[in-house]
């Protein structure tokens, strides 16, 4: 607070306490309000004086929630809390509780590092957990772990060697299904161990050797952020009886066998089979998506196969998880369509009823909407997300979903019978997680607004007209220190008339008779959304006194399948021209330097990045990050395919040309802008080989200023999950090139040698 704030603050007070002692004895009742309104403005006044900007290193103090579970009778709402760990090199993830009335502050109620999925009881007597114990700095696969809700210690139960995950309790509360990859060679070799552990046991004379070798037969061989894929363990599903005690010993026995994964396990209504989803194709990639349902026996036996559904399961983090109706007779998913083969299929709401052969329904056919819809940006929980699924309400008649529209994401009540929509959630947000109490009444669900990271609300549908209720108020004490400003929405018409949508998040002490540094933020996908949910990024650029656009040009969801799809066999291209507008008409406000443009974007931004230089002039500093250079060398090293002709109508060894002329690399030569390219060295989405290597090499050769900045064991979800201190130096090195480019601030670590006097000239003796 300045001297001047300081003494007009003081200035007030001792008016009203003179005021109050000449007016005490008359107005008694209008001093006790009036008083408390005064003080309440200058606390205001004085909270807003001392209010600063948000920092790179303020992520360190971030708060996530993630995967909200309620209790069998409605009362409580069990959660993963997720923050930074002390060293900053990872995170802890706990459980915690808060009542569904409110009122009272969320509790701990489990004391691991690395708790996670809380699953409740039938009962509610008991809190199923994922624990992962750190040995050696590092956690090791994660168990199934119980905590009694009426008291005493959490335990843990299995110690399968590679762990177990998606535990899911049977109706009846006795019998817990789960999935494991372990097989019956590793149980072989952790018997062996414990036998040759147990004192009094021979030593082995020599360990045994494991080759850490890799024999590849398949096309798609390793996964981003998950490593590589070990066809000696697939993902199976497995059952055991639940404890009551830890002295209480179980084992628990592997249901289902074979080659392929197993994913989605749920329980019949009676408990006497579980259904699951499964690709049963050694090569899917070859062939349009599918997925086959199965059921299996609770006592074993052969899974029984009872339809394949002829869709893609698979887009979108929520996208092919199973939710069974109240009378057991059907299940619900979100799926898009494999025909015709899109650049994007809009995921729609379908319902299958489970008998032979049958085919799913699609609810949502009429409607223009992204269905599971999800926005992007880098404030999402980095760990122990959860995963949605359809809620069934208890008649049957309809179900709960979310979609994404026009930058929001928003909860809505789909019709079972003819998929007619009714929002159940509205305004400038983005809903991350939702849940349903048992009987329906009460909507529970994960928000985040672009000055709020997340917080917990329950909604009572049982009462018309009801508002929101917020349970929780997680990052509050931070957040009050912030000065976090909501960013403008702005529309603007494209070069053939789209309407395009984007927002421009301005310093906090903005004043539009300035002129401002413009910083274009292009997001990845191409198919996903910027919207209206927090992001640490923009509002950091902004506090550093830039103007930060974001916009969602063609190719973006959340606009209708059309606008989305448009870009199929056109990316980059016109999506380009869409960028360039909103440069456009943000210049046009005024308030924009139209000499200190910089650009910068990751993934799929990162290829429009390397192409927008490519293309002008304009943009005076560049940031291109986990981007791809060459399409070609990219078809042939990511870690998913495009066997399927979704981008591109050929391989490249057929239509070389089409992959050149979209690019970057083919345009290196115009390339004028200083450009920085932030990579993952084991990214394997978009392999630094085939993107910011090339074009780092290339503008090196051609004497344009040029940094590389590399991040050991950091994959294509550096900004989103990666290590706290990565995320951080991220961020501070993306905005050091703005600073030095478009700010002027030295940055003597991205020059090649330290700035020195040119030496004088020395004489020359010649000898005779």
């Amino acid at each position: 607070m300045t001297k001047l704030e300081t003494m007009l603050n003081d200035q007030m007070r001792n008016r009203c306490r003179s005021w109050l002692s000449d007016f005490v004895l008359r107005h008694s009742f209008v001093i006790r309000h009036s008083c408390f309104v005064i003080f309440l403005a200058l606390g205001v006044g004085t909270a807003l004086a001392e209010k600063r900007p948000i920092t790179e290193k303020d992520l360190f103090d971030f708060v996530w929630i993630g995967d909200p579970q309620i209790s069998p009778d409605g009362s409580r709402v069990a959660f993963v809390r997720v923050a930074v760990n002390e060293k900053k090199e990872g995170y802890n993830t706990s459980i915690w509780s808060v009542p569904v009335a409110g009122g009272e502050a969320p509790h701990q109620l489990t004391k691991g590092d690395h708790d996670s999925t809380p699953r409740w009881s039938s009962d509610g007597k008991f809190l199923l957990f994922l624990r992962a114990i750190e040995k050696e700095g590092k956690p090791e696969s994660a168990q199934l772990a119980i905590l009694p809700t009426s008291g005493g210690d959490s335990f843990v139960f299995t110690d399968l060697p590679k762990g177990a995950g998606n535990p899911v309790w049977a109706p009846d509360g006795k019998t817990i299904a789960f999935t494991s990859e372990t097989n019956a060679e590793d149980l072989a070799k952790q018997e062996k161990k414990k036998r040759e552990e147990k004192p009094g046991s021979p030593t082995p004379a020599t360990a045994e050797h494991e080759s850490d070798i890799r024999v590849i037969t398949r096309a798609v061989y390793r996964q981003d952020n998950e490593g590589y894929a070990d066809p000696k363990h697939p993902t199976h599903i497995w059952i055991v009886t639940a404890p009551h005690s830890a002295e209480e010993k179980v084992k628990p026995r592997q249901l289902t066998t074979g080659r392929f994964d197993e994913d989605s396990a749920i329980w019949s209504k009676d408990g006497s089979q579980i259904y699951f989803t499964s690709s049963r194709i050694d090569e899917p990639y070859y062939e349009l998506p599918r997925t086959d349902l199965y059921s299996i026996a609770r006592a074993g036996g052969n899974p029984v196969k009872i339809t394949t559904i002829d869709l893609n399961t698979q887009f979108g983090p929520d996208s092919g998880a199973l939710s069974l109706n109240p009378d057991g007779k059907q299940v619900a998913f979100v799926a898009s369509t494999t025909q015709p083969i899109n650049s994007y299929t809009e995921p729609n709401l379908w319902v299958l009823d489970l008998l032979p052969n049958a085919k799913p329904r699609n609810l949502t056919a009429n409607l223009d909407l992204d269905v599971g819809g999800f926005l992007i940006a880098d404030s999402g929980p980095p760990r122990a997300r959860g995963r949605n699924a359809p809620i069934w309400t208890p008649d049957g008649k309809s179900l709960i979903e979310v979609y994404a529209k026009e930058g929001k994401a928003n909860v809505a009540l789909f019709d079972a019978a003819t998929g007619s929509v009714k929002d159940l959630t509205s305004g400038n947000q983005g809903v991350m997680s939702f849940r349903a109490t048992p009987d329906g009444s009460k909507l529970i669900y994960i928000v985040s607004t672009p000055t709020r990271i997340n917080d917990l609300f329950v909604l009572d549908r049982a009462t018309p007209g009801a508002s929101p209720k917020q349970l929780t108020h997680i990052n509050d004490e931070l957040f009050a220190k912030l000065n976090l400003t909501e960013p403008e929405e702005i529309w603007y018409d494209s070069f053939d008339g789209k309407h395009i949508q984007a927002w421009l998040q301005k310093p906090p002490d903005f004043d539009a008779h300035k002129k401002y540094p413009l910083i274009l933020n292009i997001h990845g996908g191409p198919h996903t959304a910027y919207g209206y949910i927090f992001d640490h990024e923009f509002q950091w650029m902004a506090a550093k006194g830039y103007v930060v656009l974001y916009p969602n040009p063609r190719g973006s969801t959340s606009y209708g399948e059309e606008f989305a799809n448009i870009i199929q066999y056109h990316y980059p291209g016109d999506d380009y021209k869409d960028l360039m507008a909103s440069v456009d008409d943000a210049i046009k406000r005024g308030y924009i330097n139209d000499k200190k443009l910089g650009v910068t974007g990751g993934s799929g931004g990162g290829l429009l990045t390397n192409w927008v230089v490519g293309q002008t002039s304009r943009f005076a500093v560049a940031v291109a990050q986990r981007d791809i250079a060459s399409w070609e060398d990219w078809w042939y090293s990511g870690d998913f395919t495009l066997f399927q002709p979704n981008w591109f109508k050929a391989p490249p060894f057929e239509e070389a040309d089409d992959y050149r002329a979209r690019s970057p690399i083919s345009y290196i030569n115009n390339v004028k802008t200083p450009m920085m390219f932030i990579l993952g060295e084991t990214d394997y989405r978009t392999p630094p080989s085939a993107g910011g290597e090339q074009m780092f090499r290339a503008l090196k050769f051609r004497k344009i200023p040029t940094v590389m900045v590399r991040f050991p064991n950091e994959s294509h979800e550096l900004s989103r999950s990666g290590q706290p201190w990565h995320r951080v130096e991220r961020l501070q090195h993306i905005v050091g090139w703005f600073d030095h480019w478009l700010m002027g601030v030295p940055k003597p670590e991205y020059d090649v040698a330290p700035h020195e006097e040119v030496p004088h000239k020395r004489a020359t003796i010649r000898g005779n």
